[in-house]
């Protein structure tokens, strides 16, 4: 669907607002999507978020190492981690080389979580690539990186 039949909205004051809202718009929309796929597995973007930066580092992190890498910076990171240990899907104990922080890891039972949802991966990636093609989304990436001034 076009963006000004989504938003009813005919003319913007230019393509840069255009593609501002364009990009809101569409990040709400593929956020709606993202959150129905992870509800298979009872967990929230940010809990998939940790999970998938506490498999991929290997050892265990602290809440701001995690943090720093989370796609949403701005999220109550200490919050989000109490309740996936509520969850038994991470778990936290002392660090042995610094008693004032905690190190962070992911359990057996986060990692089954990952397992069963990288199994559906198709799934997650059709949600863009039913629409657009390869070379289209590298484009994409490209012009994305482009503005961030990447």
């Amino acid at each position: 669907m076009r963006l000004e039949d989504a938003i009813q909205q005919r003319r913007f004051r230019n393509e840069h607002l255009k593609v501002m809202v364009n990009l809101l718009y569409s990040h709400s929309w593929l956020e709606e999507k993202i959150k129905c796929f992870l509800k298979k597995q009872d967990v929230t973007m940010q809990q998939y978020n940790i999970l998938r930066i506490l498999r991929g580092a290997k050892h265990p992190l602290s809440t701001m190492q995690i943090r720093e890498r989370m796609l949403d910076r701005m999220s109550d990171t200490s919050r989000i981690i109490d309740r996936m240990i509520t969850k038994g899907i991470v778990e936290k104990k002392l660090n042995d080389a610094d008693k004032r922080l905690v190190d962070i890891t992911i359990t057996q039972k986060g990692l089954a979580i990952l397992s069963a949802l990288d199994e559906l991966n198709t799934e997650l990636d059709n949600i863009v690539g039913n629409n657009i093609s390869c070379d289209e989304a590298k484009m994409l990436n490209d012009l994305l990186d482009k503005m961030r001034g990447d």
